[in-house]
Formats: C-alpha cells, sequence, structure tokens
C-alpha cells in the first residue's frame, strides 16, 4: 500500500537550517501534487508550502523567502529545505500528496510527521 515516510526533523538553534525528506513508496500511478503542512498544539494544521504536478509553488507568508519545496518524480520524494528558522517555526511537519494509485483514484496520503524544534 501507499507510505509516506518523513526524515529530516530535529532540533536546531535559530537561524539554523534543516531539510525535511518525504518518500512514498508504493503503486503510484500519477502525483497531482505534493506539500508540506504543520501543526503545534493550540493551532489548526496549516499549509506551509505546496508543488503541484506541473511545478507550480506556493508557500505560506510566514515562510516566503526562507523555505522551499522541491521534488523527484522519479523518486515519489517532496523535501523541504528550511533557511533562517525562527523558534515559530517549531512545530510537527507533515508531507501530504495528493495521487492516484492503485487504490484509490484521487488519494489523500500524510506522512506520520516529524518534529521540527528551533530554539532561541
Amino acid at each position: 500500500q501507499v507510505q509516506l515516510v518523513e526524515s529530516g526533523g530535529g532540533l536546531v538553534q535559530a537561524g539554523g537550517s534543516l531539510r525535511l525528506s518525504c518518500a512514498a513508496s508504493g503503486s503510484i500511478f500519477r502525483i497531482n501534487a505534493m506539500g508540506w503542512y504543520r501543526q503545534t498544539p493550540g493551532k489548526q494544521r496549516e499549509l506551509v508550502a505546496g508543488i503541484s504536478g506541473g511545478g507550480s509553488t506556493n508557500y505560506a507568508d510566514s515562510v516566503k523567502g526562507r523555505f522551499t519545496i522541491s521534488r523527484d518524480n522519479a523518486k515519489n520524494t517532496v523535501y523541504l529545505q528550511m533557511n533562517s528558522l525562527k523558534p515559530e517555526d517549531t512545530a510537527v511537519y507533515y508531507c501530504n500528496f495528493v495521487a492516484t494509485t492503485r487504490d484509490r483514484p484521487y488519494g489523500d496520503y500524510w506522512g506520520q510527521g516529524t518534529q521540527v524544534t528551533v530554539s532561541s
């Protein structure tokens, strides 16, 4: 079955960088979009960055100029390069694929989440 596995989270000082990876395995016929979301206990999950099947990207205003989303279609992998990290970036980050798979014609798949903590 389709599974998304995240990696790259951790603890970093303000101003530092992290690179998150999310690799999907399974029978994926087409990836329509990929994205990264984040969630803190006091807030609803929010979109951080997204990339469409055609390569168009969009970012939350709070991360523009600091985060970059990219993908490797051959590996069914999406990345989030996070630079100039701030304490307010602290959250659990989730990757998301919208994809056509063997079991779903238009499925919404999520990673397990990875903790990013930025200290001041």
